[in-house]
């Protein structure tokens, strides 16, 4: 069964330092690609949280964002905010100095102070240690809940797959119903034409079976039709793939060859009723390829 790229999954886990939440949300995209929310604690964890995000998520955009709640359940990013008195003190010996030099107007007020990052600061960062293995298991659990809710996703992407392909395959059988007959068709109104310009002169049957023959080969499209049926077999055989590996760029590639057989089947027809399902087939394959974008 194949997957979206679409999906959503949230785990957490209590540890010693509080409740580790992992969430990640994912979109299509060609390859695989992370965009991390970590509490600074964590930063160092950033390149391994990237490699399990790719082995549960080989392809698609990865939001992830990672929040340690206090012990008691309270919300937060970890430990508690606190103020660097030192530092503050130092920005105002600074502010003070330079306003009474330069003879500065204004007061020296708090705005003024918070405006400097780093004199409120988060208390005890670096006491923050929760083990890798920790980490590892909620960022995991995430993971795993995405790629089921892509799953169940990508069975009503496989169902849509399905019915197009079908589609294509009932146009497919009117056309190959109709090649023979406009064959004979064109065969009768040559000949019509002929024998009527031709009045009581005699017409010369091998000249024009040879003329029928060059029409036949040049509107022949046996072989783009054996072609096309072949690249349906070859996409609902992918499809069956899709839990083991990623398979959209494959199926992409296929809808593509698909395309152009189409397009081949169409320049060859010279027949208005199969031009007709000719459109109405590459319809269904721009119906496909607009699907297969979402398709792991």
């Amino acid at each position: 069964m194949i997957r979206s790229m679409t999906g959503y999954g949230a785990a957490e886990r209590e540890t010693g330092a509080g409740w580790l939440r992992a969430e990640i949300k994912t979109v299509n995209h060609d390859t695989f690609r992370a965009s991390l929310r970590l509490p600074s604690a964590f930063e160092a964890y950033e390149v391994q949280i990237r490699e399990w995000l790719r082995a549960h998520l080989p392809r698609g955009h990865v939001s992830y964002a990672l929040r340690l709640d206090s012990v008691d359940g309270v919300p937060g990013e970890g430990p508690p905010l606190t103020i660097d008195e030192a530092r503050a003190q130092q920005y105002l010996r600074v502010l003070r100095a330079l306003k009474e030099r330069f003879g500065l107007p204004g007061e020296i007020d708090l705005g003024m102070l918070i405006r400097y990052g780093d004199v409120i600061v988060r208390g005890g960062e670096t006491q923050v240690e929760v083990p890798m293995e920790e980490l590892r298991a909620v960022t995991e659990a995430a993971a795993r809940a995405v790629v089921a809710m892509r799953e169940e996703e990508g069975q009503r992407l496989a169902a849509d797959l399905e019915e197009r392909l079908r589609g294509i395959e009932t146009a497919l059988e009117i056309v190959a119903a109709r090649a023979p007959e406009r064959l004979v068709a064109e065969r009768d109104r040559l000949r019509a034409a002929v024998a009527e310009l031709a009045g009581d002169v005699a017409v010369d049957e091998e000249r024009l079976a040879r003329e029928i023959a060059y029409l036949a080969e040049r509107w022949d499209i046996g072989e783009e039709l054996v072609r096309l049926r072949s690249h349906i077999e070859l996409f609902r055989q992918t499809m069956a793939l899709g839990r083991e590996e990623p398979i959209g760029k494959r199926l992409r590639f296929i809808s593509q060859e698909m395309h152009r057989e189409a397009n081949t089947i169409g320049s060859k027809a010279n027949d208005v009723a199969i031009q007709h399902q000719v459109v109405a087939i590459k319809n269904e394959i721009e119906r496909l390829r607009e699907q297969i974008e979402n398709v792991e």
